[in-house]
């Protein structure tokens, strides 16, 4: 089976969000799923996909400090006309990557335990993100 569908994350603010509910909400033929892969591609460049902490949400404010000091708005960019924070966004964006490969069983993501999906937001005002999901495999 394969199946691909295009759907979009409700706007959020500039941060680091876990939105693996979203996700999954977006995708019922995931419950058919046996065994299989579903891959999530982003399709933006001032935003990212990573798998990281689904239980502390101190984890998701410490990675946006962090990145607020080593990728700053107020360096000297030369792509500058999309706002200060637009070049910083892309930067974060490579660093992190907009896709995912995760493994599918009997109807759920094979996550680790303190694994959730999250979207970095890098924009002050990114808006609605979307999402382009494949998924792959054996049927129940």
């Amino acid at each position: 089976m394969w199946l691909q569908t295009h759907f979009s994350l409700s706007p959020k603010s500039r941060g680091f969000h876990l939105v693996t509910d979203e996700v999954v909400s977006q995708l019922p033929h995931l419950a058919r799923v046996k065994t299989g892969l579903l891959h999530l591609l982003l399709q933006h460049t001032s935003a990212s996909l990573t798998l990281n902490e689904n239980c502390d949400p101190t984890v998701r404010s410490d990675m946006e400090q962090h990145f607020l000091r080593y990728v700053p708005e107020n360096a000297p960019y030369e792509h500058d006309y999309e706002g200060r924070d637009d070049m910083p966004a892309h930067i974060k964006s490579s660093l992190l990557g907009v896709s995912l490969c995760l493994p599918v069983s009997r109807g759920k993501l094979q996550l680790g335990t303190w694994q959730g999906i999250w979207l970095g937001e890098h924009r002050i005002r990114g808006g609605a993100r979307r999402i382009v999901a494949t998924l792959q495999g054996e049927e129940e």
